[in-house]
Parts: structure tokens; sequence; C-alpha cells
């Protein structure tokens, strides 16, 4: 992990303890991980927070509930719909920002739109969906059970296939197979009409190659005037590019 990087801890609603993570100084940037991930896998191991800071933020990465270094609980009575959402506004308002940008990665795309949708907190200036197609937010059915087919199954898969290799990433991780299938009954679906209606300005940043959640251009279509940026590899390999951090910092920097 970096060591120019801070971590704090808060306490959710439910008693749950939450941690998170900052870097560098300035307007305030809340990026959220993926599935199976981590603060420091998807945002500082291979340097996005880091370029994100030289341009002036202070990047504010949460560990969700079941991941990194967050608690981890195996009662399925914290796994409630929009539970991620709300402990992303937990944070929010801990930090009373008022003025920030919001976004993040794959399940952490998901989580800021439902954080959009929910409405309890001040809304952020500027959107970031990453490795988030338009059927990932609208229809999450179809994901969640791509992974309770994993979870279920975990020590089955031939080496080398798709299924294989998200074992082998929960592996890398020490991810919990407990809490993460729980994680699976957090998901919300969000209207159409509710994707159509984000006024902010909205980075779509993918691979190339990534259609997990479905279409990321179509995503891009669905958000008035948003910006599509694609970078190299596919949905698990686009966070190890060096590509990703760099379009993030520039479109933000543009901004």
């Amino acid at each position: 992990m970096t060591d120019q990087s801070t971590m704090q801890h808060l306490t959710a609603a439910d008693g749950t303890r939450l941690a998170w993570h900052e870097l560098g100084e300035g307007r305030p940037i809340v990026l959220i991980h993926g599935y199976m991930s981590s603060a420091d896998v998807n945002w500082m191991r291979w340097g996005h927070a880091g370029k994100v800071a030289a341009e002036g933020y202070r990047v504010i990465m949460p560990d969700l509930r079941a991941h990194g270094q967050s608690d981890r609980p195996h009662d399925a009575a914290a796994y409630y719909p929009d539970v991620l959402a709300e402990d992303a506004e937990a944070l929010i308002a801990k930090l009373g920002l008022t003025d920030y940008d919001l976004g993040g990665y794959s399940l952490g795309a998901r989580t800021t739109m439902r954080v959009l949708d929910r409405a309890k907190v001040t809304a952020p200036a500027k959107v970031i969906f990453v490795g988030m197609g338009y059927e990932g937010l609208i229809d999450t059915d179809r994901r969640s059970g791509h992974f309770r087919g994993i979870l279920d199954n975990l020590g089955t898969f031939e080496r080398g296939s798709p299924k294989w290799m998200v074992e082998a990433f929960l592996k890398t991780t020490k991810g919990d197979p407990v809490a993460l299938r729980h994680i699976l009954d957090t998901f919300v679906d969000t209207a159409p009409e509710r994707v159509a209606a984000i006024t902010q300005p909205t980075l779509v940043l993918a691979g190339e190659e990534d259609d997990d959640n479905g279409s990321h251009r179509e995503l891009a279509a669905a958000i008035p005037g948003a910006a599509l940026k694609e970078v190299p590899g596919g949905h698990m390999s686009a966070v190890t590019k060096p590509e990703l951090g760099d379009a993030l910092a520039e479109w933000l920097a543009a901004k």
C-alpha cells in the first residue's frame, strides 16, 4: 500500500466498522472500489489515486463492508439492499462533503449510481463510472447470479477459465467468500429514467474489451453529455493499466 496514504475508520449505523483511505490534498473526490477488491487494489496499487492526487485532489477511498480493511460480518442482516450506498452516504456526511466528486469501479460505480438515485446527501459535482455498463446499473440479476455461481462452486473450475480467474483473484485479495456472497443481496436496480436524469458532467471509463457489466458505450449514450473513454484491457486487466489512471486524471483536470 502507498506509504503516503492514511487510513481511518467510521462505524456504520448497524455497528459495522468501515475503513477509508486518503491520499493528497485539495478538492475532495470519493472513489469506490469494485467487488472482491479494495481501495488499495483498485486505486492505489497501480498508481491511479496518485495521478488524481497530483492534479490537486484529496482522494478519499473507502473499503466497502466485507472488503479490504473493513469489517466482514457473516450475519445476513448486515447486507440489506442499498447498504453500500448507505455506507458511502455515512462517509460523505462524516467528512462534511458538500462540494466533491464521486465515482467508482464496477460495484463502486453501481454504488455511485445508488447514491445519486437515493439523493440522501448533497449531490456530487462530477460523476465517474469506471468498468460499468448500462445493464450493470438497470438490471443487476445477471451479474449477481454470475458471482453466486462462482462462490457456490469454488474449487471446481478449469484452470485458466474466466471463473477460475475470478476465484484466483478472490484468493489474491484474501476475500471472505461468506461475506462476499452476502454482498450480492445488497444490489438494487436503478430505473433507466434515473440514469438518463443525470445532469452532472459524467465520465464513463472502461477497458475496450470490458463487457462484464454490459455495454459501457450504451451507458455513455444513455447519460446526456457523458464523455466516453476506453483504455486497453478487459474488466479485470484494465485496472492494472497506467492508461486508466491517466484517463481519469486527464478528464478531471480538464473540467
